[in-house]
């Protein structure tokens, strides 16, 4: 409950935070558009352009094929087996992928598929005398299922357990085993989340970036994100980059419309599901095969963290920490994930505030306009990728020599705006619930404007956004989309000179880098997920 003074403060508050939003959207995209307008695809650049978006779609298709392909078979097995030692520390690594910096991922998958790593070596006492290539294709399938399989896991699992134990009754009851028990009971469960698991999964890999520039290859191998990239910084050819980023947006948006129209809501983690009650659940042949599964999703995912570990403890990490230039990128890194953190939460108070405050108007079409557009403007975000972001910005300043402010300022403001959906989700619902508990009673106290917001609202919302704050950081910390077209010698993050590092082959250096950012990050999601579970139940 707000006053009227409060709720046409939150009013503007909600439509100062959409115009900020807006501008950080609208003013790349114009960019590119005004340069678009002069940038008719040849019929060469056409077959490039062709070329580059079949590839798109190829390697985003067949990475949700894997990862669903996978997933599915090894959310059965952890349903089936409810109980086991480790079964909550095994879920609680598959969420490990998501907060990892992708380019410590592929500096593990590396260790682990890599020319000289462990699969090829092993191939090699085998008697396979080809080595397996991390590079291309395949590695890029492997780098996005190894992210994806356990996101997809997590999806897919909460909708096994929630099964009602009558269903498996009766599925006893009937005789049902095997694949009929599969088609009848737990296929229309799974197909609801397993679709929108795919949507999504589709999306992260369509618009993927630091997996493919590293990973990729060469031209063969090439993404549209990266063929952006390319574009600008190597080649300075904006035509192409403009058009590339229009067929960007369009795939982007067109993911996005079919995962608003087909998918359901769907939710992570554990549940309290009956798995004991289910015919399947045996001993003998049953045991063993789940066990494989599980056993195979646990190297599949533990190995490249665990290469990442070795490698990194191998390297000379007192030099590293004695090196200027790691303090350097450090202290910019921290910088800029703080700044976008701040505003982040900043923007994303504001919206749900205005948000809620026009809810409370239903009638109004201007007020319905600014609670539609406060909700959209997280999905908004995920429209425009941050390389096309950073294009637009790119244009805007003609390149980055001799600049600093400008590019740095736009380095907060792209990684601000991608952590933005997060953030929202995260204090959405606790300024909901600290409406409902505080607002009459703070009205009732006369505690109104800014000592209702120091006194009550803020400091009933503190571990949300506290929880925001943290990941938001974590995020940025381990981003390399928006700094990948206005790094330079004055420019440098911890995610930059790990890629530099990586492309001089100093390999060494990289693990030992790698180890440190991961670390860094790993532990900002590990407090998030505390404040989260902390927040969670106060509100019970």
């Amino acid at each position: 409950m707000l006053t009227r003074a409060e709720h046409r403060t939150a009013r503007t508050g909600g439509w100062s935070a959409l115009l900020c939003v807006g501008l950080g959207l609208a003013a790349p995209v114009a960019v590119l558009i005004s340069q678009g307008i002069e940038a008719a695809p040849s019929t060469e650049q056409g077959t490039y352009l062709f070329r580059i978006t079949r590839f798109t779609l190829l390697q985003a298709g067949l990475s949700t094929f894997l990862s669903l392909l996978l997933a599915v078979p090894l959310a059965r097995s952890l349903a089936r087996r409810p109980v086991f030692p480790g079964r909550r520390w095994l879920i609680s690594l598959f969420a490990v992928p998501l907060g990892l910096p992708p380019l410590v991922a592929a500096l593990g998958l590396i260790e682990i598929w890599g020319r000289n790593g462990i699969a090829n070596k092993g191939l090699s006492v085998l008697g396979f005398e080809t080595p397996f290539s991390i590079y291309g294709l395949s590695g890029i399938l492997i780098a996005h299922v190894f992210f994806n399989l356990p996101l997809a896991v997590r999806l897919i699992l909460p909708a096994l357990e929630r099964l009602p134990p009558e269903y498996w009754k009766t599925a006893a009851n009937l005789g049902m085993n095997g694949f009929s028990l599969f088609r009848l009971v737990e296929w229309p469960a799974i197909r609801r989340s397993a679709a929108g698991a795919a949507g999504l999964v589709f999306m992260l890999c369509a618009t993927s970036f630091t997996l493919v520039l590293v990973l990729g290859g060469g031209p063969a191998a090439t993404t549209l994100e990266v063929a952006i990239y390319q574009a600008l910084r190597f080649d300075f050819n904006p035509g192409r980059a403009v058009l590339l980023s229009f067929i960007q947006v369009g795939l982007t948006l067109i993911v996005m419309l079919f995962l608003r129209l087909f998918s359901v809501p769907t939710e992570e983690g554990q549940t309290s599901g009956g798995g004991t009650s289910r015919p399947d659940v045996r001993g003998g042949l049953h045991v063993l095969l789940d066990a494989v599964l599980i056993g195979l999703g646990l190297v599949f995912v533990a190995a490249p963290m665990i290469a990442v570990l070795v490698s990194g403890l191998s390297a000379d990490l007192p030099r590293l920490l004695g090196d200027t230039l790691f303090w350097r990128a450090a202290v910019t890194s921290l910088s800029i994930g703080i700044a976008a953190a701040t505003l982040s939460v900043l923007i994303a108070s504001l919206l749900v505030r205005g948000r809620y405050s026009a809810g409370n108007r239903p009638g109004s079409p201007i007020l319905a306009v600014l609670a539609g557009l406060s909700g959209a403007a997280g999905s908004l975000t995920l429209l425009v990728p941050p390389v096309v972001l950073g294009a637009g910005w790119f244009l805007m300043f003609g390149g980055t020599t001799g600049q600093l402010l400008a590019p740095l300022a736009v380095i907060v403001l792209v990684n601000a705006l991608m952590a933005l959906p997060f953030v929202m989700r995260v204090i959405e619902p606790a300024h909901r619930n600290t409406m409902e508990r505080n607002g009459r009673l703070a009205v009732s106290l006369g505690l109104v404007g800014l000592n209702r917001l120091r006194q009550i609202d803020i400091r009933a919302m503190l571990p949300a956004l506290a929880t925001g704050f943290v990941f938001a950081v974590a995020l940025s910390l381990g981003d390399l989309g928006a700094i990948a077209l206005f790094g330079s010698d004055r420019i440098i993050t911890l995610p930059w000179l790990l890629y530099q590092k990586l492309g001089s082959y100093r390999t060494a250096d990289a693990a030992g880098l790698a180890l440190l950012l991961g670390g860094i990050t790993m532990g900002l999601m590990v407090l998030a997920d505390r404040l989260g579970n902390r927040q969670r139940s106060e509100e019970r």
